[in-house]
């Protein structure tokens, strides 16, 4: 795989960020503890846990295993977050970490194994595995925001919409847009 597959996996967590952010601006403060049952996580849990992979899994991305020591994993699943503004702040740190590492590779470091856990991945692989556990937490946050929501606005196409959403599309022909636009 080239370097630009990268920058298309780039643009995926790109989209998985603003689908959480579109999601946190629809709930209120309250509805950012709520915890269906004593098993289950509040979006304020679920992002704790993502704010400390995230840190842990790319933190010295090219030069330190993924699994850091300083992490603790378990303390993420406890309710540690109690106000949106810390939520907003963990969640913001922890892209940027994502960010600020994929922004570092380079045609001279490409070819460098990434480790985690003590497991080899190339490069790709561990973004791709990083982007596939994104994704599914995000997916989590987004489900319980739109339970949640009082007058939710959908993220992507509105139920009953899609003949219309394909119209709009097709009606502006072929084109190179924005990657994500079209996992609506």
């Amino acid at each position: 795989m080239p370097l630009s597959d990268l920058q298309s996996i780039r643009k995926q967590f790109e989209y998985y960020k603003s689908l959480g952010e579109k999601t946190l601006a629809q709930i209120s403060d309250d509805d950012l503890f709520f915890e269906y049952n004593e098993d289950s996580n509040s979006i304020a849990v679920t992002v704790n846990h993502l704010w400390g992979n995230m840190l842990s899994r790319w933190t010295d991305f090219l030069t330190s295993d993924g699994e850091k020591e300083w992490r603790n994993r378990d303390q993420e699943f406890e309710s540690i977050i109690k106000t949106r503004e810390e939520l907003l702040q963990k969640w913001n740190e922890g892209w940027e970490c994502v960010f600020t590492a994929l922004d570092s590779v380079n045609e001279d470091n490409f070819g460098t194994r990434v480790y985690i856990r003590n497991q080899s991945h190339s490069i790709m692989d561990a973004a791709l595995r990083q982007l596939a556990h994104y994704a599914y937490h995000v997916g989590q946050i987004v489900y319980v925001g739109r339970m949640l929501a009082q007058d939710w606005n959908s993220l992507t196409v509105p139920k009953g919409k899609s003949k219309e959403f394909n119209q709009a599309k097709f009606a502006k022909g072929k084109h190179d847009g924005h990657f994500t636009d079209d996992f609506k």
